[in-house]
């Protein structure tokens, strides 16, 4: 799975939706990434004890969901395929590569291209005068293409109309998806809490916060937003920066949201003030696939796990 530019397509929230859907067909899921922004080199099994600083916070977060899964990272994509293959108790029968589309040495059996509604391959230009990574020539290699972060309403014509422009070959089915946003958790207390009436301090490290920003302001009092870059290492004075603007909220009325990306790196930060935990919620996100065509692309991938199996290649020695 992966896109044609740099920055979030919906990458994570994709790749869960897999995992859910792959599990509840009994089958052996692992993921393997490269671990963006981990303190660690090398190949890397995550279990309970792993962190965000060793594995990375995305690889952290789908632990920490589905920790029945193999989670794994390592920068050579083809050493994390061999090692993953050799798991067993039980085997592997599906390895989900996050953010691989680019990556040629390992040729993945079933390719998930994403492209972000807002910000299309066809409106987009080669780095550095755009985001795209490569030509949207490379949409060929795609099985599937997902256009994702649709807005809640959309007619069939704009569905016509993005499906024509997405130029899509006759094999590569074409989907439309957009964000579900959960209830709210806590990070480190058990109490429960909703947005109305609330004052809400955003704490986010990701490529496009704002319909963060904008959901999260249809149902609160007020939002203030401290917005980081994606996958942010949040220093020992950015900490207090949070914890100086949760004050200035009124008492009472207080909490502060974040991701589950974000919290991945938050939740065993050393500088993180303890007073804060109660206050601290996590606002998770899950994707909805559009137009009645959740049967058919679930389908789609089941199928095609379900009759090819291991039907990746590595380059040979």
């Amino acid at each position: 799975m992966g896109n044609l530019a740099v920055g979030g397509t919906g990458k994570t929230p994709h790749t869960e939706y897999l995992i859910r859907l792959l599990q509840s067909e009994g089958l052996n899921v692992a993921t393997l990434s490269r671990g963006y922004k981990r303190h660690t080199k090398g190949y890397l099994l995550a279990d309970e004890h792993s962190t965000a600083h060793d594995i990375g916070d995305e690889p952290y977060q789908m632990k920490q969901k589905f920790p029945d899964i193999r989670v794994a990272v390592d920068e050579n994509r083809c050493h994390g395929i061999e090692q993953l293959m050799k798991v067993t108790n039980p085997p592997i029968d599906v390895i989900i590569m996050d953010d691989a589309y680019q990556h040629r040495y390992a040729k993945a059996g079933y390719n998930l291209l994403l492209t972000d509604f807002n910000r299309p391959y066809f409106n987009d230009a080669l780095m550095p005068a755009g985001r795209l990574r490569e030509t949207s020539k490379g949409k060929q290699r795609a099985n599937a293409i997902v256009m994702t972060k649709c807005p809640n309403h959309l007619h069939e014509t704009d569905y016509e109309a993005m499906t024509s422009k997405l130029k899509a070959a006759e094999h590569q089915p074409v989907f439309f998806s957009r964000f579900r946003y959960g209830k709210l958790k806590p990070l480190f207390a058990s109490t429960n809490e909703t947005l109305e009436n609330k004052q809400v301090l955003l704490v986010v490290g990701i490529a496009q916060p704002q319909p963060l920003f904008e959901e999260v302001s249809r149902k609160a009092e007020k939002v203030e937003m401290l917005a980081f870059s994606d996958h942010h290492d949040f220093t020992e004075k950015e900490m207090q920066l949070i914890s100086n603007k949760f004050m200035q909220l009124e008492e009472g009325r207080r909490i502060i949201i974040t991701t589950e990306k974000d919290a991945a790196r938050l939740a065993h930060h050393p500088a993180l003030d303890k007073s804060l935990h109660p206050y601290i919620y996590v606002l998770p996100i899950e994707v909805e696939i559009l137009q009645n065509k959740q049967h058919t692309f679930n389908l789609n991938i089941i199928e095609y796990v379900r009759t090819n199996s291991r039907n990746s290649s590595l380059p040979k020695e």
